[in-house]
């Protein structure tokens, strides 16, 4: 299994934009319908922008029409930590990511009820997408088999 780590704060400053520092290192959130994924819709992967670990597929990712890129559930489940949101005088379930301590966003139970009933609301700045025919040359070979059977499929 692959090990993922987060990187010093001066190397995150250095590779990093200053909205998705803001948002992975601050738990800040882009402005709705202005930000990279909230309408993508290529098929690959979504990994943590900061440490490479997979968060979603595209086969997750669900047209909630709140701005931002929504999934209704994990590909790597164990890739998660939820923690207790009060901010804004409201209740929330805040979503970040295991191994480099990112914030990605928050995770509702207002998702498709036929899909189990979350959405994770997630900040276009925390991940990075990864196209089908790159994951093997970025190291996601191992997910090459979820496209290849939705394939098959049809």
């Amino acid at each position: 299994m692959k090990e993922y780590k987060k990187p010093s704060d001066e190397e995150l400053r250095q590779r990093l934009t200053p909205m998705q520092y803001e948002v992975t290192q601050n738990e800040g959130t882009e402005p709705p319908h202005r930000n990279e994924y909230w309408d993508n819709k290529e098929r690959g992967l979504y990994v943590d922008i900061v440490s490479g670990e997979p968060l979603f597929s595209s086969f997750e990712k669900f047209d909630s029409s709140c701005g931002w890129a929504s999934f209704y559930k994990p590909l790597e489940a164990e890739n998660f930590v939820e923690k207790e949101d009060r901010k804004f005088g409201m209740r929330r379930v805040e979503v970040r990511s295991k191994h480099a301590d990112s914030h990605l966003g928050h995770v509702f139970d207002d998702g498709p009820r036929e899909l189990g009933g979350l959405r994770y609301c997630m900040n276009s700045a925390s991940m990075r997408f990864v196209p089908v025919d790159k994951l093997e040359t970025e190291g996601y070979g191992e997910y090459l088999s979820l496209f290849e059977q939705k394939d098959s499929e049809g």
